[in-house]
Formats: structure tokens, sequence, C-alpha cells
């Protein structure tokens, strides 16, 4: 692949998963304005935003890179057991970290239950499985194997990863340390996501491990940090202020507890496809 169609093909990617979640909000305001409860709207708009991404995705592989969905790590759908359990595995053990080890106090928002579904459903339908599995087709779908087809599959697991890390810090207004923290904990994760869709050759093993991670850890159920989440049903607030710990104004998904458990899924992918092979 020639390097204009390569970046040709990471920015309208790009592209896809902005005008997808565009779309899909714009639809879910509209189940909301025909006076349905809002929860239905976040269910339609997580649902929408991974159906108009993938058919978005879909035309750019067959008209501009002239090739098929699994040629991009967008294989049938199918997810492997382990993966079932790593995605399972890393949110729940790094949870379990904190409240066993990391001083706290639980608290608990007073919502009613349209509320509680509200945060459920956007948590699971759209910060979970839209976020997840979109993400996981542009980051390590489209845009690593395009990398990888004009470069190697190094600069392919590393590009797309640094691209993910610095997106979580646009328009945060964080100082530079926790700028420095989310960009090198961004990269981690995505080498691990990237790891695995390069290693199984399917984008929807990483997104499994991707959405369960955003349910457990962002997705509003529990929230663990140094203060409390009015957007979550339990909040789990910690009495350290070490700044690895906590990981600083972006919180624990940038903490060194979270990067160890980003690092021993990596090492475990490359484990396994070494005694594999």
């Amino acid at each position: 692949m020639k390097t204009g169609k390569m970046i040709l093909s990471i920015i309208l990617s790009f592209l896809v998963m902005v005008v997808a979640q565009g779309v899909a909000c714009l639809f879910g305001n509209m189940v909301v304005l025909m006076k349905m409860p809002i929860f239905i709207g976040n269910i339609v708009t997580g649902i929408l935003y991974i159906i108009f991404a993938y058919l978005l995705l879909w035309l750019l592989c067959k008209k501009l890179l002239k090739g098929d969905m699994s040629d991009f790590n967008i294989p049938s759908f199918k997810i492997g057991l382990k993966w079932w359990m790593v995605a399972l595995l890393l949110p729940l053990l790094v949870t379990a970290f904190y409240i066993l080890f990391v001083p706290g106090s639980f608290r608990q928002n007073d919502l009613d239950l349209n509320q509680r579904l509200e945060i459920l459903a956007t948590g699971i339908f759209f910060t979970g499985l839209g976020a997840g599995i979109v993400e996981e087709m542009v980051f390590r779908g489209v845009m690593m194997r395009a990398i990888e087809k004009r470069f190697n599959k190094k600069i392919a697991i590393l590009v797309p990863s640094l691209l993910f890390g610095f997106i979580h810090i646009l328009g945060m207004g964080f100082d530079l340390l926790s700028c420095t923290l989310v960009v090198v904990a961004g990269t981690m994760v995505g080498v691990m996501f990237s790891l695995i869709a390069s290693e199984t050759g399917s984008i929807w093993n990483s997104a499994i491990v991707h959405a369960f991670w955003n349910i457990i850890i962002i997705g509003g159920i529990l929230w663990i940090g140094i203060e409390m989440d009015e957007y979550s049903l339990y909040s789990y607030v910690l009495d350290t202020k070490s700044f690895l710990v906590t990981g600083g104004e972006f919180g624990i998904e940038s903490s060194l507890i979270a990067v160890i458990g980003y690092s021993l899924v990596c090492v475990f992918v490359v484990l396994w496809e070494r005694k594999k092979k």
C-alpha cells in the first residue's frame, strides 16, 4: 500500500468513527423526542453506533482499499473462550486490587429507577459495546492493517496505539504530568488491544476485552477515584492522593495498577502465541 493511501485510510477511518457516533446520537435523541424513556434512547444510540460504523468501514474497505473486511482484521463474528476470560478478569482484578489494598470508602448516589437504567444503558451499550467495538474496528482494524501493509507489524502495532493514547488528552485541559501519564497508559492499553487483534487476526477478541473494561471500569456501575461520581451508581472514594495510584486527572485507567494489568495481558498474549506456534 502506498503512503498516501495509508494516510487517507487512517483519516477516513477516524472520520467514520466521528460521523457514526454523531448520526447514532441523532437517532437516539429522536427516540427520546418520541416520548420513549431516555434509557431506550441510550440503547438505540449504542447499537446504531456499531451498525453505522460497520457499514461505513465496509464501504471504505470495498471502494477505497479494494479488500474484504477480513483483510482488515474484521472477519465473521467469533470470540475465543480465553478472551472472554481475559475480558472479565482484567477489570475485575484491577477493581479488586483497589477495594482490597487501597484505603477508601463506598458511597451510593440517591437515584431513582429511571436514572439507574439510564446509567446502565449508557455504560453497557454506548460506553461499553459501542465504543469498545467501534474503536477496535477503526484502530486495530483498518488503521493497523493499512499501516502493516505499508510498513510492518511492529510499526502497525505501535503507531495506532500512540494515536489511541493521544486522542484521550484532546480537549481535556490536563496538566503536563497527567497528559504524560494518559499518553503512556493509553499507548500501553493500545498495544495490548493491538497484540490481541494482530495475533488472533480478529478485532472481535480485542473488542470484547475493550468492551468489558469500559463497562466495568468506566461504565457507571462502580466508579473508583478521589471524588464521588454523580453519574455512577456507586463510588469507591480513595483516601490516597498518590498520583500513580489514582491515575491523576484521568482516573485509574492511567494508574500504575492499570498499566501493570495491561502489561501482564501483553505478556500473556505473546507467550500464548509462541507456545501455540
